[in-house]
């Protein structure tokens, strides 16, 4: 499909998108090789554009925490298989904790450490069975160091899919087919599994060229545990479109507004979207993060009670409750090399340009 941003534009745009567009177009060399941006304000789309070479679909990194993961913990939650009090132990009997509560692994302040190079003793000539297995073993000897903040951790994410596993008794494939059929049945959003795209590879933005795996990788997830999992987890591994992150968030925003067509509460969509750690300690809802002050990816004007997430390739979603506003943007930003920082300065100023400009308008 190989979308081309000024291609995707040309047939409509209102003055608000031009100028978006044009002051993205200033900023994007070097940045990534193209963006594209959707915005729903009051629940009706106000900009939805696409600038330098843009694609069908996107590895969507560590949005798969909160589309799939949250989503799925939150229905858990819903029908009684969790509480706030819960323990980990109670349900993973070989987890080398005995205090760490579930909310502890969802708000990131259990003390697992952030992050483990799993994939580079894994065996993947294994089956993916015996592979997860694996990682169950190295979960059961990792070091917690307990502190007062809060440490962002996709090792916590992998303790929550073998979470998930034991609460509804199946792999974590059907986990995900499951909370796709409830939440997200018509939308294209889901895995390359067993690292083979379900789509032809031209239709994926490319991410980096990886060294481990020595190509450039397409269709296939960039996150290196993922991969050697088999492309799915509860941590990254998700693609998806610019629509399909729109209408997550239209969805997310259904469940704290309490209309009917969703399946989660409010009640509970609302419990969830507040903030669970204290200000200074880490700035996480449950599951969601939450705006740092002063240094927040979704700019300065998105409030304190905003609610979303980022991902490594260059993707994040937020929604702030307080405007009713929602900006999903998708990119390859690692096709310029993952240590590149352009991106990161440029995401949140393109999130006050929409909002000074909806100001404006």
């Amino acid at each position: 499909m190989d979308i081309k941003g000024s291609d995707r534009v040309e047939m409509k745009s209102s003055i608000f998108e031009q100028k978006l567009i044009k002051r993205i177009e200033e900023k994007l060399p070097g940045a990534a090789p193209g963006i594209m941006v959707q915005v729903h304000q009051a629940g009706k789309k106000v900009c939805d554009i696409a600038v330098g070479e843009t694609y069908a679909y996107y590895d969507l990194a560590s949005l798969t925490k909160i589309i799939f993961t949250t989503q799925a913990m939150i229905g858990a939650f819903q029908d009684g298989k969790w509480n706030l009090s819960s323990k980990v132990k109670d349900y993973l009997k070989w987890f080398p904790s005995e205090e760490t509560l579930i909310l502890d692994l969802l708000n990131h302040s259990s003390g697992l450490p952030w992050w483990l190079p799993i994939y580079k003793e894994m065996n993947v000539q294994q089956s993916v069975e015996d592979r997860w297995k694996y990682l169950q073993q190295v979960l059961e000897k990792v070091t917690i160091e307990k502190r007062d903040s809060s440490v962002y951790s996709d090792v916590g994410f992998f303790v929550l899919s073998f979470l998930l596993q034991e609460m509804y008794q199946m792999p974590i494939k059907s986990v995900w087919l499951q909370t796709k059929e409830m939440y997200y049945p018509r939308l294209s959003i889901d895995f390359s599994e067993n690292n083979i795209p379900k789509q032809p590879v031209k239709y994926y933005a490319p991410t980096e060229k990886c060294p481990w795996r020595g190509r450039i990788l397409h269709g296939e997830v960039h996150d290196e545990n993922c991969w050697a999992l088999g492309g799915i987890s509860t941590h990254a591994g998700l693609f998806g479109s610019i629509d399909d992150i729109g209408w997550f968030g239209l969805y997310v925003r259904g469940q704290l507004h309490g209309i009917s067509k969703t399946v989660i509460k409010q009640k509970t969509a609302q419990l969830f979207a507040t903030r669970s750690r204290p200000l200074g300690k880490g700035d996480f809802a449950i599951g969601y993060m939450m705006p740092t002050p002063g240094a927040s990816s979704s700019g300065d004007y998105f409030s304190p009670y905003s609610i979303g997430h980022t991902g490594f390739t260059g993707t994040s979603y937020w929604y702030d409750p307080a405007q009713d506003l929602s900006v999903a943007i998708l990119s390859n930003r690692v096709a310029f090399g993952r240590e590149r920082e352009d991106f990161k300065l440029l995401r949140p100023q393109i999130h006050n340009w929409i909002v000074e400009g909806l100001r404006r308008s």
